[in-house]
């Protein structure tokens, strides 16, 4: 054999390419054209000692041009503990097997036990799952929860106001499924809960996916939508970021029965986007829709404590006719992550990473209307730590010019809209600096 890691003799080789109608693997390849297939060796550099590889990586990551991050819009720069990455590779976490088998999975079982407490408290809701890759495929299998939970309707509606990148997958994964998305249409920078009224009229909804903050980092009022939906026999399902609900008003309070989002903003750092973590959270009725693992504490033979699979056959996750969902991988590294971080911050951690993260969004906010500059984009509403401001420049340009300080700029929302975030990193010599820059 060529390659002493594929187990095919030639037998096997030349019986699947008969079977596939060719005769030789270089077949399979005889449409690639020449002028792009690669020819000549590899630039890869001869063995080196650990000194010399080192030094080696070193100066490629040189080559990277670190910028402080003022942007946002679903991804921020919060904090990472340097705690975090030393306890992430301890074996029972880093190496535990698959938790379908509990006597070896023990260390695995346990944290996705205590993450799936963090999110419930978060969020308010009685249930949480752990292994959603992130927070649009969460948002997307919401979605699909309540299609299951209303059976006989196939319509949910989403808001405008959500990200739009987030919006973009939910569609993307509806339309496979036949599931017929319906935008609520944003008004003045927030949902247009009028017309979230006349939607409703149809009687077809399923449920609704409402953001908080929003795309626009504003806090918007739902009090009362969850009625409305419930009277109309439908589902509320908030996607909120998970850092926030430390301060904000939890989907719980708002009334949903089921609330998912991005975790990145738990201390991940934003490692070029990803891997970041989605959490689904919902109240007891809508458990059994609900995919992903579940995690139970119950005892074991000698009475001590224990972790398990819960709630779910494996027929949840493998066998495609039969589930509500797909998502099957343990997806858990990233949960890991984010229950130690909220251990280590603790209730007033994560307050106060919410109190610095406000203060310095609110001073720039303020710094660049008074420059007569920048206008409010959406005057009045409420934010955290993201904002978006107008201005009768060029955002591209502008952002070039930051990047060219060493700034990463806001998002260009396009009508010179740029939205801009800051968190607890960002201190007041770096604020101020931006502030001169885009007003200079």
């Amino acid at each position: 054999m060529s390659n002493k890691f594929i187990p095919h003799t030639q037998a096997d080789i030349e019986r699947m390419l008969a079977k596939v109608g060719v005769s030789s693997i270089d077949d399979l390849y005889a449409d690639i054209p020449a002028e792009v297939i690669f020819n000549r060796d590899y630039n890869i550099p001869s063995a080196m000692s650990e000194i010399e590889i080192r030094k080696y990586f070193n100066e490629l990551g040189n080559k990277n041009e670190t910028l402080t991050v003022f942007a946002g819009s679903g991804a921020y720069d919060h904090y990472s503990p340097s705690v975090i990455s030393h306890l992430l590779t301890r074996s029972e976490f880093y190496t535990a097997y698959t938790p379908y088998q509990p006597e070896i999975s023990q260390g695995t079982l346990q944290y996705i036990f205590e993450y799936q407490s963090i999110i419930s408290e978060l969020t308010g809701m009685e249930c949480a799952n752990a292994s959603m890759y992130d927070g649009s495929t969460a948002a997307a299998e919401v979605a699909f929860m309540m299609v299951a939970s209303a059976r006989k309707k196939n319509r949910v509606l989403v808001s405008a106001t959500l990200l739009p990148r987030v919006l973009e997958v939910v569609k993307t994964y509806a339309k496979f499924h036949g599931i017929d998305i319906t935008e609520i249409p944003e008004k003045e920078g927030v949902t247009d809960l009028a017309a979230l009224d006349t939607l409703l009229e149809a009687g077809d909804v399923a449920g609704a996916i409402l953001p908080t903050p929003n795309r626009y980092g504003i806090i918007e009022d739902y009090s009362g939508v969850a009625d409305k939906l419930h009277a109309a026999k439908a589902l509320l399902g908030i996607y909120a970021d998970p850092s926030a609900l430390a301060v904000l008003r939890s989907p719980k309070e708002w009334g949903a029965d089921i609330a998912c989002g991005e975790g990145q903003t738990l201390g991940m750092p934003l490692s070029f986007g990803g891997p970041y973590l989605g959490f689904i959270a919902c109240s007891q009725a809508q458990l059994r829709k609900m995919p992903g693992r579940v995690v139970g504490a119950t005892t074991d033979a000698d009475g001590k404590r224990a972790f398990v699979l819960t709630l779910q056959a494996r027929e949840q996750h493998i066998r495609r006719e039969k589930a509500t969902s797909n998502i099957c991988s343990n997806q858990s590294l990233m949960a890991l992550y984010a229950t130690i971080y909220v251990a280590l911050m603790g209730k007033e951690g994560m307050k106060e990473v919410n109190i610095k993260a406000t203060a310095g969004a609110h001073y720039l906010f303020d710094k660049l209307i008074e420059s007569g500059k920048y206008e409010p984009a959406f005057p009045g509403k409420p934010f955290l730590k993201e904002f978006v401001v107008k201005t009768a420049g060029n955002v591209a340009e502008l952002n070039k010019h930051l990047a060219a300080n060493g700034f990463m700029g806001g998002v260009d929302l396009g009508d010179g809209k740029i939205c801009l975030a800051v968190t607890e990193k960002r201190t007041k010599a770096e604020i101020d600096r931006l502030i001169t820059l885009m007003t200079e």
